[in-house]
């Protein structure tokens, strides 16, 4: 994934190129060409080395050649609207913060999937919103052990458990709990002080505001989710395991927050995409009819693996590519009403899972295929080649957690696969857009780097 970013950042220093050539009667490309006079690199080009700025931890100075630009095109009905204020410095404070906060989220969703795998999130029977101590003496871990042997999953399938297997799947359900209240207040108070500072135009601050409100419902969500599997299971030979709807609720929103903080600091550090040449956006816009729909059926599929998860799925029928000794087996419709089988049934839900990511597959390999041969940007190319990659490692890691019966180091890395493709698919789509039109007018028929 970071070699695809880095591969978007560096083939598009010359983007915009054309702006010092553009018409002079606007105020924007007035803007641009003093721009373009002070430096070469202009404002695509600086955003995405803002961006690599930020990804490898280092200045970039041609941050700074944004002021100019944004102050003037500010005034035009057709310049480019930047998401922060404040001058360069603070939209690079803002992206690092945005891309700080989707990294926090990223690594809570892979220690909820180690949390889930390791059969800890039953293991507190209580809640508190504003969250409480671990317990710290020994009279308070047994009272915490005595109120987890009432639980169903204890007497199901924990009986006998000692308090020291009991201590460390209380303390991965608190870390994942508390990881998430960190996430709050690493998110809250940088928001508030960007607010203060002004940086944050009312466009981005409803935006975040929304990410904010949703991150808050998480606990709620999450808490909503473990209560299902505190209570008894309908019937005495079942085990005790938590709603496949309400952990699809969970994760999906999970994965909410984390596009739209994804998202919205590449829209911070890259208002523009990259585009040098009016081909190269004709192209891009011909990619984007396929990336679209194929970004949907990776979020599908995402989602669906939730419902695997929820349904413990992938602990049965642990053989590729049949399920057993057949290719779909016999049971995949015997709940009523039928639709029940796509979410509850066992069987129909890892066949579903399988026809997913087997289409995934197909999607991508589709895309990169019609895309192999068109004029666009280097960099676009780059990521649809990087996310091929990513779904074959993905698929690879899916099989092998299947055949695997599931152990927790593949069980994590398949759902950070999921997201790191889901990441890839962001960025792709990100890079897709169309330029805004003051760019457009100052763009070539054709790239520099295709003239001979």
């Amino acid at each position: 994934m970071f070699r695809a970013v880095g591969s978007v950042l560096k083939r598009n220093k010359e983007a915009l190129y054309g702006i010092a050539r553009g018409s002079t009667s606007s105020s924007s490309h007035r803007a641009f060409t003093t721009v373009n006079s002070a430096s070469s690199s202009p404002l695509a080009g600086n955003s995405f080395n803002g961006l690599r700025s930020l990804l490898k931890g280092q200045k970039a100075p041609t941050f700074r050649k944004m002021s100019t630009l944004a102050a003037s095109s500010s005034g035009s009905k057709e310049g480019l609207k930047l998401l922060v204020t404040g001058g360069p410095q603070a939209r690079k404070w803002v992206g690092t913060w945005l891309f700080g906060s989707a990294a926090w989220v990223f690594s809570m969703v892979v220690l909820g999937g180690v949390t889930r795998l390791t059969r800890s999130g039953l293991s507190m029977t209580d809640w508190k919103f504003t969250g409480e101590f671990p317990p710290l003496s020994d009279e308070a871990w047994a009272k915490e052990f005595e109120k987890y042997k009432q639980s169903p999953e204890y007497k199901r399938v924990n009986k006998g458990m000692n308090l020291e297997d009991f201590k460390f799947i209380y303390w991965m359900e608190y870390a994942h709990r508390m990881w998430g209240r960190g996430l709050g207040i690493m998110f809250a108070l940088p928001f508030s002080f960007f607010l203060r500072k002004g940086y944050i135009t009312l466009r981005l601050g409803v935006q975040l505001s929304g990410l904010f409100a949703l991150g808050a419902g998480q606990g709620f969500i999450g808490w909503w989710m473990v209560k299902s599997g505190l209570e008894e299971p309908p019937s005495e030979y079942s085990q005790p395991r938590v709603s496949p709807y309400r952990l699809a609720a969970h994760l999906t929103s999970a994965f909410a927050i984390y596009c739209g903080l994804f998202w919205t600091a590449l829209s911070v550090v890259m208002p523009e995409p990259p585009a040098e040449s009016l081909a190269w956006v004709r192209g891009a816009a011909k990619v984007k009819k396929l990336a679209l729909p194929v970004s949907l059926i990776v979020g599908i599929t995402a989602i669906s693996g939730a419902f695997v998860a929820g349904n413990d799925a992938g602990r049965a029928f642990n053989t590729f590519p049949k399920m057993g000794d057949t290719w779909i087996p016999d049971d995949i419709f015997e709940m009523k009403p039928l639709i029940r089988n796509f979410f509850e049934n066992t069987s129909t839900v890892q066949l579903d899972h399988r026809l997913l990511a087997t289409t995934t597959l197909l999607a991508i390999g589709t895309m990169w295929w019609f895309t192999r041969k068109l004029d666009i940007h280097p960099a676009v190319k780059a990521l649809i080649g990087s996310t091929v990659g990513m779904t074959a490692v993905q698929v690879t890691l899916g099989v092998s957690t299947l055949l695997s019966y599931v152990p927790v180091s593949l069980g994590s890395a398949h759902q950070a696969g999921a997201l790191t493709l889901l990441t890839l698919m962001l960025l792709l789509n990100h890079t897709l857009r169309r330029p805004s039109p003051s760019l457009l007018k100052s763009l070539p028929q054709v790239a520099k780097s295709n003239f001979s």
